[in-house]
């Protein structure tokens, strides 16, 4: 249990418009890698040169200028590193076809294989399925989970895919630790399936003592910024 390793990218990016097809190119791509849902410190980040002009409106949303931009690697200066980065994992993107188009295009304009979608989980899909009829944009799955989403006055890649590793955690069913049922005997929303209330005395351990150290071993080859870290017994 405690060997498996599933590694997975958290990926964001930012862009001068809504199309590529219209001319529109990737200016910021940012890569987080979590390991069974959790960051471990490890991530790509990069600003492109998109050779053009910033339109106003993309200006207002992310805060990247023209200015900024330029002499900043191309692309096809950074395509070789993202992809020796994300290697064959899956991709985890919220709205992914709109990422995927913008990255896809980027790669061909390179030279390069597209990357199918067959490798991304959409977390806006998720999300809406698990919460049909609510507000599922990041911002919105951040107060859900009170994940502190404060310092994002801006859209930034990295920020954004940071969030994401958090809210993905959540969706996954990782943290779902602090909701508090007031009153509440029976529900039918589905999140509640996953709170764990707690007890007066802790359940004793089912792991044995080998266990225990491998597991310790894989929290730490995480590193400090494990979420795992915040619920262990000091």
């Amino acid at each position: 249990m405690f060997g498996t390793k599933v590694r997975q990218i958290v990926l964001d990016t930012e862009t001068t418009g809504l199309d590529p097809a219209n001319g529109d190119r990737l200016v910021e791509i940012a890569c987080v890698e979590i390991i069974n849902t959790v960051p471990t410190g490890q991530f790509f980040h990069a600003y492109i040169d998109p050779q053009r002009d910033m339109p106003e409106e993309a200006f207002r949303i992310h805060g990247l200028s023209g200015e900024f931009l330029r002499g900043k690697p191309t692309f096809e200066k950074i395509a070789e590193e993202f992809l020796n980065f994300i290697e064959d994992s899956q991709l985890v993107i919220h709205n992914a076809e709109f990422d995927m188009r913008f990255i896809n295009s980027e790669l061909q304009k390179s030279g390069r294989d597209r990357l199918p979608m067959e490798r991304v989980i959409d977390t806006l899909v998720v999300a809406r399925r698990k919460y049909p009829g609510s507000a599922n944009s990041l911002d919105a799955l951040c107060n859900r989970f009170k994940i502190d989403n404060s310092k994002r006055t801006k859209h930034g890649a990295l920020m954004d895919a940071e969030l994401l590793a958090e809210v993905y955690s959540e969706l996954s069913g990782g943290r779902q630790v602090s909701l508090v049922l007031a009153n509440e005997t029976k529900s039918s929303d589905p999140i509640l399936s996953h709170v764990v209330l707690p007890r007066s005395t802790p359940m004793p351990t089912l792991l044995d003592e080998k266990q225990q150290k491998s597991h310790r071993s894989f929290i730490e080859a995480i590193g400090s910024k494990a979420i795992w870290l915040r619920y262990l017994p000091e």
